[in-house]
């Protein structure tokens, strides 16, 4: 009589964990195809409302302009001239927000006599479209095209510039260019390498659907590099800023600066104008 007790407690036990195998296999499943759906979400928060302008910001002129990509999309920007310039940035942010959360930056290279190109990406705010791996890039591209087919302004006076999101997206449009110089900030190594690291108990690299390959592109630019990243900061490892600097080919620099993800920048901001003066005036010398 026992041994039956017995088993036929095993065999509910058993039940009850085949069933909650089950239960867990369906959850794991159900948040699988989410992540698999959702992913634009989880690259991408645009804001569409503009906060501020150079002008009721910073009290600098500006130029509104509006940039037609490969694909007829309507894409939205400002061209911040800068007095006595000594040449352009081009700037790809990162993957928050919109070009009005972007003043500190434009204030900065506007000290340093760079006239500033930036630019918001499809879907973010006044740019038509929604984002994505290819209309960011083709969005770069045609921010590109404007500085050289409209204002005229030669590669070899451009730098381009790319912040988290943005260094990627820098890296994919200089391996094709001629620009005077990339810096890229607070860059990461790929998307699916990020996502590996945030959710380690789901296989992203089988449902990732975007890549973002920095390590791969930034291994065919051949101009002269600066990388910059933060030993703080909390979103993208440090050691992927160093393994893009690794990878990449000679002339190349690294700085290291100290703060958040988004604050670094300002908080490292003597070193930091320091070393982009510095920078500058050696990929822009005569």
């Amino acid at each position: 009589m026992n041994n039956l007790i017995h088993l036929d407690s095993f065999q509910q036990f058993r039940s009850m964990l085949i069933n909650l195998l089950v239960i867990c296999i369906i959850f794991y499943s159900v948040l699988l195809l989410l992540v698999y759906l959702f992913q634009s979400y989880l690259v991408y928060f645009p804001v569409k409302q503009l906060v501020y302008t150079p002008k009721t910001a910073l009290q600098l002129d500006y130029e509104e302009i509006i940039i037609n990509t490969q694909d007829k999309i309507k894409i939205h920007g400002w061209f911040i001239p800068a007095k006595e310039a000594k040449g352009t940035i081009l700037f790809c942010h990162g993957n928050a927000g919109n070009i009005s959360h972007r003043l500190e930056s434009i204030h900065i290279f506007n000290r340093l006599h760079l006239n500033t190109l930036i630019f918001d990406y499809q879907g973010y705010g006044q740019s038509e479209g929604k984002p994505s791996e290819k209309g960011t890039y083709k969005d770069a591209e045609a921010a590109w095209n404007y500085l050289c087919r409209v204002k005229n302004i030669k590669p070899e006076n451009i730098i381009i510039f790319g912040r988290s999101l943005g260094a990627s997206i820098a890296t994919w449009l200089a391996k094709d260019k001629s620009p005077a110089a990339v810096i890229l900030e607070s860059s990461f190594t790929s998307i699916p390498d990020i996502g590996t690291k945030v959710y380690p108990f789901l296989p992203i690299r089988l449902v990732a659907r975007f890549e973002y390959n920095t390590s791969s592109y930034v291994q065919k630019i051949k101009c002269n590099k600066l990388f910059i990243h933060s030993k703080n900061d909390e979103i993208i490892p440090f050691s992927m800023g160093e393994k893009n600097y690794e990878l990449a080919s000679e002339p190349k620099q690294f700085l290291t600066i100290y703060g958040s993800h988004n604050e670094g920048f300002i908080q490292s901001i003597d070193i930091y104008s320091e070393r982009l003066l510095k920078f500058v005036n050696e990929v822009l010398s005569p």
